[in-house]
């Protein structure tokens, strides 16, 4: 048991090796414990992700393709992204400490993960993945709607992401414009899903790190028309009534319990 969990370690210092060895000086991080490292990773490949995904996808729908997704008068200003980044820069730490734990718990063996795809076969791999996946969607579908639905905890965590409530306050930025607390409750499903599907280590820190740059995608007000999914379209009209479209990939979770509401052709919502 002991070897097979030094795999999970050997994988995550092979990570902490490729991000922080190649960003940042030896001396600064080789002496860190291992788990300040991976906190340390985490929190670095965090920044990069939200900047160079928010950052390209603005410059490419706002000025390369100005008019053409995004109306002139529904361009939220400068000061408007400036705010969201420095509401997302408050966070990501905070934000990086939930992969880590993820890990942590991996390497002492307290999850269901295993180290290679060889150990369970590809099709038990594709079935825990679907499991994982929908796993997830149905409990951050259900954190989402509570953030609502119970008034302190709207009042005091999930207020500050819904200020941006009108398409011109919104963009790609915002995804993480979010309270530290609230955000970890919303990717809190990622890592309770360890505990009860067995889950491959490196599909899950790729899923997680892609739901950084989907947060990107999810608000940029754009309704991309792809069946099931949940694009900027429909989360837009979450942000403008308050009331729908709680999911975070796919509209499934709102259709089954009542809450979806679909993008007009215009891309406004519904009366």
């Amino acid at each position: 048991m002991e070897e097979y969990l030094q795999l999970f370690k050997s994988e995550t210092d092979f990570y902490n090796q490729i991000v922080l060895g190649s960003l940042l000086p030896e001396n600064i991080w080789r002496s860190l414990p291992h788990v300040c490292r991976t906190w340390l990773r985490n929190y670095v490949a965090g920044v990069l992700v939200y900047s160079i995904t928010g950052f390209l996808w603005c410059f490419y729908i706002y000025y390369l393709k100005r008019d053409v997704y995004i109306r002139g008068d529904a361009i939220p200003s400068m000061k408007t992204m400036v705010l969201h980044v420095k509401a997302s820069m408050r966070s990501l730490p905070w934000f990086a400490a939930l992969p880590t734990f993820s890990e942590y718990a991996v390497e002492n063996g307290w999850t269901k993960c295993f180290s290679r795809i060889s150990e369970v076969g590809w099709f038990a791999y594709l079935v825990y993945i679907m499991a994982y996946i929908v796993f997830v969607e149905f409990v951050t579908y259900w954190i989402h709607r509570k953030l609502h639905d119970i008034k302190p905890l709207y009042k005091y965590l999930h207020v500050q992401h819904h200020s941006y409530n009108k398409q011109h306050k919104l963009s790609p930025l915002a995804g993480m414009a979010l309270h530290p607390l609230d955000g970890l409750a919303q990717g809190a499903p990622h890592t309770i899903a360890l505990f009860l599907v067995p889950t491959h280590l490196t599909t899950h820190l790729t899923i997680s790190f892609f739901g950084a740059i989907w947060t990107a995608n999810i608000h940029d007000c754009i309704d991309e028309k792809l069946w099931p999914i949940m694009g900027g379209g429909y989360h837009m009209i979450h942000h403008l009534s308050n009331r729908h479209n709680y999911g975070l990939y796919t509209i499934w979770m709102d259709w089954m319990f009542g809450t979806l509401s679909h993008p007009m052709s215009d891309g406004t919502k519904p009366n």
